[in-house]
């Protein structure tokens, strides 16, 4: 999964002690400066003065460095108004505290003030670079941790989604098998990395096959597991019993207590000879028998009440009849007015004959928000 970071967030996710040192160390290096110029000056200016413009440049130095961090490309803004409120408090600082006389000769008091002068100035200097350039070390090598540990944890979390990927290419299969008397096409597309909808086409022993689609709450890497469970589930089930009621009531029952505060939507349909369908829900969108909603006894989404039981229905279908399965990810595209496709649409598409392909493009161009899968069962001659 590519991340993209930049300036700003990395900033902003940067721990404030780690911050701190960094002005501080700003301020140091700044503040040289001043030391600099007062040695430069033979520390003709006065010590309140000197003082007192030490930390005003160590601080505008610092102002300036937490509004380019803060501002980025619009750092401008603070920096005029703080170049020329610099520039009057020095201009007053001046005013108040003018250089001293500079003398043409120099006694010995005088002397001994300037040596002693000079040396403050270069062991502040000294001092002072060390501390910036300290602040600047500290800073660089937590960063470097910071990121090393980010890297590592990125790469980890594209393992697992890579896996995740993996699940989920054998939980959606690639190819439909061949079944005698119907044409099945299918198209699945998750909205994320990895999605939460899921459907089979699973040949049973008598023969017959086992259509299923169904949606898992959530999204990402919780939701891809429990894809997985289901599918597992759903194939064991498919074992011992053929009938889609009885197939949902395993998975319900297995399923309770173990996908913690979520639940599954399902849809499930049995193929036979003669075009007959056998159908179950569990709180899934119903099928579309030739764009119309094709109503199914209503009934509670697996993985919520042990005891829940799902009604089987059966429905007849005519040579050309077609019936369309989704996921509510269909409906539920929102375009950038926050408009939903819904179902109206979509009935519209599937009554003018639109194949499942150009329902899901429909949906993918309209706003997809969710994952979409659509399966459409044609029956033959």
């Amino acid at each position: 999964m590519a991340v993209q970071m930049n300036a700003t967030s990395r900033w902003g996710n940067t721990p404030r002690s780690t911050m701190v040192i960094f002005l501080l160390a700003v301020f140091f290096v700044f503040a040289s400066f001043e030391f600099t110029n007062d040695s430069m000056d033979m520390g003709h200016t006065p010590t309140l003065r000197f003082a007192i413009s030490v930390v005003l440049i160590g601080l505008f130095a610092v102002a300036y460095a937490a509004t380019g961090i803060a501002l980025r490309g619009k750092f401008w803004k603070a920096l005029i108004p703080l170049l020329v409120l610099e520039s009057l408090l020095m201009t007053l600082l001046g005013n108040l505290f003018p250089d001293t006389p500079r003398l043409s000769e120099f006694d010995v008091a005088e002397v001994a003030r300037l040596h002693n002068r000079l040396t403050f100035d270069g062991c502040a200097i000294i001092i002072s670079i060390c501390l910036g350039y300290t602040g600047f070390v500290i800073v660089s090598l937590s960063e470097f941790r910071r990121n090393l540990k980010t890297q590592m944890e990125k790469a980890t979390l594209e393992s697992e989604m890579a896996a995740a990927r993996e699940v989920q290419r054998v939980m959606v299969p690639d190819e439909l098998p061949r079944v005698p008397g119907f044409a099945i096409e299918s198209v699945y597309r998750p909205a994320a990395e990895v999605g939460g909808d899921f459907f089979q086409v699973i040949p049973l022993r008598s023969g017959r096959t086992l259509v299923v689609v169904g949606d898992v709450s959530g999204k990402g890497l919780r939701a891809a597991m429990i894809v997985s469970m289901i599918v597992g589930l759903l194939r064991a089930a498919s074992d011992f019993t053929e009938e889609p009621g009885e197939i949902l009531g395993e998975l319900n029952r297995r399923l309770c207590g173990r996908i913690y505060d979520g639940f599954a939507t399902c849809l499930a349909v049995r193929l036979e000879d003669g075009g007959r369908l056998a159908m179950a829900n569990a709180g899934h969108l119903p099928p579309y028998l030739n764009g119309l909603e094709f109503p199914l006894a209503g009934s509670m989404p697996l993985g919520l009440d042990e005891t829940a039981v799902y009604e089987q229905t059966s429905l007849e279908m005519r040579e050309g009849d077609r019936v369309v399965l989704m996921t509510d990810g269909v409906a539920e595209a929102r375009n950038a007015r926050q408009e939903l496709l819904g179902f109206s649409r979509v009935e519209r598409l599937l009554r003018e004959g639109a194949t499942v392909k150009a329902v899901a493009d429909a949906a993918q161009e309209f706003g997809q928000e969710d994952d979409l899968t659509v399966i459409g069962v044609v029956r033959e001659g």
